[in-house]
């Protein structure tokens, strides 16, 4: 049966006029659902004779909460989610004064490779659906019983690499029948796949762009993420502008940084200059250290600098507020870690 959530309005229209209903019945069901309730026997203005066709043709797939972790420190909350065919997903909940900030996955596990991501370690598994990306945002706000205002694509998985099912979710998800979230409290992260990006900008959404760079030169660059092998820093920047151009949007360079490897001054300077004149701002990283490599945090000293550097660039810069330190809250290191775990017990 199809999970009901990778329908659009427009495509639930459809199947009621082809299935002798009203198409307002559509909206209706979308309705109920985007209330929380995910059985159709529980919509109550829905004729018994539809809600027959719908259990008979659909199920609202949410995803199984294995477990949930909760930070001592900040709030912030991580879900590990499982779905139907056994596969396990991450969701982060955020806490800030402006609102509830959700980081979602696009796909199970990734293949991008990037050496600092825990995420990538077993590959691309499969992708998300639509209805499956969406659910991560509703099995949460159900949780919590509170609002999610705040969306970001940047949990496991390369959204531009599942670029059908994603571009569908920013429609569904911002709709006014659906969570209604507008694009502008939406932030899409990727570690540049140059093609999809010229195709996301030619769509105009008025999200946020965030690209994943980590260096400034493409033999730095190649040492730490396998995709600049294939795309270089230029042909990045050059579908950047083309995407500002488009969208008047300020794009965001997410910049991790490793000790001893990416973050002297020399590094800060030159990406200073690589950047300087762009519509755009820099959010620094501290690296999450993981196990399966060597990669250490910058000091505090090294990423102050860093940051004062690029601001007399007259570039705009952010430190991102570590979230959930206390609970591995970084991508993929809670399915990773479970999935150790149970294997130990198989054993």
């Amino acid at each position: 049966m199809d999970n009901l959530l990778n329908y659009t309005l427009e495509e639930l229209k459809v199947w009621m006029k082809e299935n002798g209903e009203s198409e307002f019945r559509g909206k209706q069901i979308l309705s109920w659902i985007y209330k929380g309730i995910n059985q159709f026997d529980n919509m109550r203005n829905i004729p018994k004779s539809l809600i027959s066709k719908l259990n008979e043709n659909f199920i609202i797939d949410l995803p199984k909460i294995i477990e949930v972790y909760k930070s001592d420190i900040d709030g912030t909350e991580k879900f590990l989610l499982g779905f139907k065919d056994g596969n396990l997903i991450e969701s982060v909940l955020m806490r800030y004064k402006h609102g509830n900030s959700i980081c979602i996955s696009t796909q199970v596990g990734c293949r991008m490779g990037c050496k600092f991501c825990a995420s990538t370690l077993e590959g691309r598994i499969r992708n998300l659906t639509t209805g499956e990306i969406l659910s991560q945002v509703l099995v949460v706000q159900n949780h919590i019983d509170e609002r999610i205002s705040n969306i970001v694509l940047m949990g496991s998985g390369e959204p531009l690499d599942n670029y059908e099912n994603v571009v569908k979710f920013l429609e569904v998800v911002s709709a006014e029948y659906g969570l209604n979230i507008g694009q502008r409290h939406i932030t899409l992260s990727t570690c540049g796949i140059v093609p999809k990006i010229y195709e996301l900008a030619d769509k105009e959404y008025s999200i946020t762009l965030a690209i994943s760079l980590h260096a400034f030169s493409d033999e730095k660059r190649k040492e730490i993420m396998p995709v600049a092998n294939k795309y270089s820093i230029d042909q990045i920047l050059e579908a950047c502008r083309h995407y500002i151009n488009k969208t008047n949007r300020r794009i965001t360079f997410e910049y991790a940084l490793v000790k001893e490897v990416n973050d002297s001054r020399e590094d800060a300077k030159a990406l200073g200059k690589l950047l300087k004149g762009m519509l755009c701002h820099v959010n620094l990283i501290p690296v999450n250290e993981i196990k399966e490599n060597t990669y250490k945090r910058s000091s505090k000293k090294s990423i102050d600098d860093f940051s004062e550097i690029l601001k007399s660039y007259g570039i705009e810069v952010t430190t991102r507020r570590e979230m959930g330190s206390d609970i591995n809250a970084a991508c993929g290191q809670l399915r990773r870690s479970y999935m150790e775990t149970q294997e130990m017990r198989e054993e």
